[in-house]
C-alpha cells in the first residue's frame, strides 16, 4: 500500500444528504474542514437568529460539548434532559451564565417529553452509550440536527438504524470523533501522509494504556430521590444500585458500554482509517479478557488484542489496564509504519521519524487555546487539550447544516469505525474467532451465530430500532 490511499467508491461518503451512496468522503472532509476557518467562524457569529440547542446527557462531557458549541457561535440553550436532578441542576445553572440572555432552559427528566415540542433546530446527545441510537434517533424524527458522542452504539444493529434514520430524514448527524478536526493531526495528515512521506505503508499500531477501567466492590445501596434510576438505565439490563453511575463507573459494565475497545479504540481506529482513506475492515478478529485485574465488580477486559485486516495492512490495536507503556510519550496513540519513516500521533502531539537521512524529523505540537478562551482554564473537569478540537468539530457541523452537507463525522463514518470495534468484542468474546461483516447484506458472512449477536435484547418496554 501507498501513502496516501486511495479509497474506493465504497469507502467514500457522499456529498449531499439527499444520497445514500458513498461519494467523495476525503474531499468532502477536506472542503468541511476548510469552513472551520475564521471566515467560517466570523460568518457563524454573525448569524440573525441563534440556533434553538437541546442537551440530552448532562453528565461530564454532554456538558462539555454544549459549552464549547455555545463559544463559537450564537445559540439559545432551550432544553437540557437528565434522569439525576443533581446533573440537570448543575447544567442549568451553568447555561444561565454561559448564554447572553441568562435564561433558564427548559428541564425534563424523560427526553421523549422534551422532543415532543419539536421546536430544537440541534440536539447534542451525552447521554451514558446503550442510550445513544434511541435518543439520536429520536432527535432525528423530531426534525432536528444531531451530535451524537461517540461511540454511536452498544450493538451494529443501533448504529444501522440510525445511519437509516440520518438518511431518511435528511438529518446532519456529526459524531464526537473530533480527532478529525484536531489542528495538529490535521497538519500531521497533510504535511505526513498525504506528502508521501511515509512511502509504501504496510502497518498501523493503535494502543491505549492509561489506568482508567474503574474496578472495585461497593456495596449495594438505595438509590437516591434524586436520581430516576429505571429511566437512567433504560433499554439495559437493570443492575443492582451500588451507587452513582457516573464519573466512569458505568464505562466498566459492559451492560452500558463495550469497555476500552468501545471507547478508546474507536478514537484512534476512526483517526487511521481518515488518515490514510480506509473504509470497512476486511476481516477482524481479537483476545483478551480480564487476565490481571480479576478484583472487582468490572467486567469488561483490562487486556485486549484486536486487528482489523485491510488490503495490504493490518490496523493492531493493543489496551491494557495495568502496566506500563512502552512509550511513555504515547500512551494512547497510533503509530502509521512505511518503509520511509513512521508517524507517531496522539491527542497531545505528533512525530515523524524518517528511515535514514532522507527526510528530517517533523515534530507536531497540540494547539492550546487558553488566551482565546479564558473559561477554559476554568471550568471544570475540562480536557483543555481536546477543546479547540471540540470547537472546530463544532464549527463543521454548524457549517454542514447550514449547506446542507455530510460534516467530516458523519454518522456514517461514525458507525463504520464503532461497528468495527464492537465486532472485536464479539471476537473477543467468542475466543478469537474472524468476523467477516457484508455492509451492503448487513450480515457476518458464513456465521449466522455473530449475525444474531449484531443485536443485543433491550429490557422491556424498551424497543430496539434496529432489524434482527
Amino acid at each position: 500500500m501507498t501513502s496516501p490511499a486511495k479509497p474506493s467508491a465504497t469507502d467514500q461518503a457522499p456529498s449531499s444528504l439527499d444520497s445514500l451512496s458513498r461519494r467523495n468522503f476525503l474531499s468532502a472532509g477536506a472542503a468541511a474542514l476548510a469552513l472551520t476557518s475564521l471566515d467560517a467562524e466570523a460568518l457563524l457569529a454573525a448569524a440573525e437568529k441563534p440556533r434553538r440547542v437541546g442537551l440530552i446527557g448532562a453528565g461530564w462531557y454532554g456538558k462539555s460539548d454544549l459549552w464549547r458549541l455555545a463559544q463559537v457561535a450564537p445559540i439559545e440553550i432551550v432544553s437540557i434532559c437528565d434522569p439525576d436532578q443533581g446533573m440537570l441542576a448543575e447544567a442549568v445553572a451553568i447555561a444561565k451564565e454561559r448564554q447572553k440572555s441568562k435564561a433558564a432552559p427548559r428541564t425534563f427528566g424523560d427526553y421523549r417529553e422534551m422532543l415532543k415540542e419539536k421546536d430544537l433546530d440541534i440536539v447534542l446527545v451525552g447521554s451514558p452509550d446503550h442510550w445513544h441510537a434511541l435518543h439520536a434517533i429520536a432527535a432525528m424524527e423530531a426534525g432536528a440536527d444531531v451530535y451524537v458522542q461517540k461511540p454511536i452504539s452498544v450493538d451494529v444493529r443501533e448504529g444501522e438504524a440510525m445511519l437509516d434514520a440520518a438518511r431518511q430524514h435528511k438529518r446532519v448527524v456529526q459524531v464526537g470523533t473530533q480527532r478529525k478536526s484536531t489542528p495538529h493531526l490535521i497538519d500531521a495528515k497533510r504535511e505526513i501522509v498525504d506528502a508521501g512521506l511515509l512511502g509504501t505503508i504496510g502497518h498501523v499500531e493503535m494502543c491505549c494504556y492509561f489506568h482508567m477501567r474503574a474496578n472495585g466492590n461497593p456495596p449495594l445501596q438505595p438509590v437516591p430521590d434524586s436520581l430516576d434510576y429505571e429511566m437512567w438505565t433504560g433499554p439495559a439490563p437493570l443492575r443492582p444500585y451500588d451507587g452513582s453511575p457516573h464519573k466512569r463507573w458505568w464505562r466498566t459494565f459492559k451492560e452500558y458500554g463495550n469497555g476500552i475497545m468501545g471507547d478508546m479504540c474507536i478514537h484512534m481506529l476512526d483517526t487511521v482509517r481518515w488518515m490514510l482513506g480506509l473504509g470497512w475492515p476486511k476481516r477482524i478478529s481479537s483476545t483478551g479478557g480480564i487476565l490481571v485485574q480479576k478484583d472487582g465488580k468490572s467486567n469488561i477486559s483490562d487486556t485486549q488484542t484486536a486487528t482489523f485486516e485491510y488490503d495490504n495492512l493490518n490496523a493492531v490495536w493493543q489496551h491494557r489496564t495495568w502496566g506500563t507503556a512502552p512509550d511513555t510519550d504515547y500512551p494512547w496513540a497510533l503509530f502509521i509504519y512505511g518503509d520511509k519513516g513512521t508517524l507517531k500521533a496522539s491527542t497531545m502531539r505528533a512525530d515523524f521519524i524518517p528511515q535514514g537521512s532522507s527526510s528530517k524529523p517533523i515534530h507536531f505540537e497540540c494547539l492550546f487555546e487558553r488566551e482565546k478562551y479564558p473559561e477554559d482554564v476554568t471550568e471544570k473537569e475540562i480536557e483543555l487539550n481536546a477543546a479547540p478540537a471540540t470547537r472546530r468539530h463544532m464549527l463543521d457541523f454548524l457549517a454542514a447544516v447550514d449547506k446542507r452537507s455530510l460534516p467530516v463525522a458523519d454518522i456514517e463514518q461514525g458507525h463504520i469505525t464503532t461497528a468495527s470495534c464492537l465486532m472485536a468484542n464479539l471476537s473477543m468474546e467468542l475466543g478469537g474467532r474472524p468476523i467477516v461483516y457484508d455492509p451492503e447484506r448487513r450480515i457476518v458472512v458464513g456465521d449466522e451465530e455473530v449475525t444474531k449477536r449484531l443485536l443485543r435484547p433491550y429490557r422491556s418496554p424498551w424497543k430496539h430500532p434496529g432489524k434482527a
